[in-house]
């Protein structure tokens, strides 16, 4: 009997801890993390813990292919420096968040102590990707997209290869949608950076 890739992967596993875990301090967390690295984890702003499995092997490729297109650019640019989704980052709202791909200008980078860059950097990516899985709920990573952008982030892509969909979200401008594009551009931010969207839909 065949099982698809689709229905393989594990849905998140949310732990509503509420006021308890608010208490928490960020180095408490990083550590509450650190102790638990099979897992990738994010806390909302409410406390809840959300706990993510490993991906399966279609969109752990997926990434792979977005971060290696990322990366040439990153490193022409210069201008900043880029993430993967094991980097967590603590958003204006107390919120701890992993991002599939994040970017950040190397003023705020260095802005930042040693002691900071060692672990959650608190701070929001000027730019964030979302990659949906076939166990993310679309739903949910609006909303995330949504916290991003309220807390300081200047470019946001949500992709979506199920529905062959790039959802693009900026500060105080509608969602753009757009069906099964070749490319999607990162300008006016990333200077230069256009994503050849189809090599993440196969």
């Amino acid at each position: 009997m065949s099982v698809s890739v689709r229905s393989a992967e594990t849905k998140p596993f949310i732990l509503h801890f509420g006021s308890v875990l608010r208490k928490l301090s960020d180095d408490d967390f990083f550590e509450f993390c650190q102790a638990n690295q099979d897992w990738r984890i994010e806390r909302t702003s409410d406390g809840d813990i959300i706990i993510m499995p490993p991906t399966g092997l279609e969109t752990g490729g997926r990434n792979f292919n977005l971060a290696g297109m990322f990366h040439a650019w990153v490193r022409t640019d210069g201008t900043g420096k880029g993430f993967d989704s094991s980097t967590g980052f603590i958003l204006p709202n107390g919120a701890e968040r992993s991002p599939d791909l994040a970017w950040v200008r190397l003023s705020r980078l260095n802005a930042l102590t040693e002691r900071q860059r060692e672990r959650f950097a608190p701070l929001c990516p000027d730019f964030v990707v979302e990659l949906r899985s076939p166990s993310d709920s679309l739903t949910a990573l609006q909303a995330k997209m949504e916290e991003y952008i309220q807390n300081g982030a200047e470019l946001g892509w949500l992709i979506d290869p199920f529905e062959k969909k790039v959802h693009v979200y900026r500060p105080q401008t509608e969602v753009e949608c757009f069906d099964n594009p070749a490319t999607v551009s990162g300008e006016p931010l990333l200077k230069g950076f256009v994503l050849d969207v189809r090599e993440l839909w196969t």
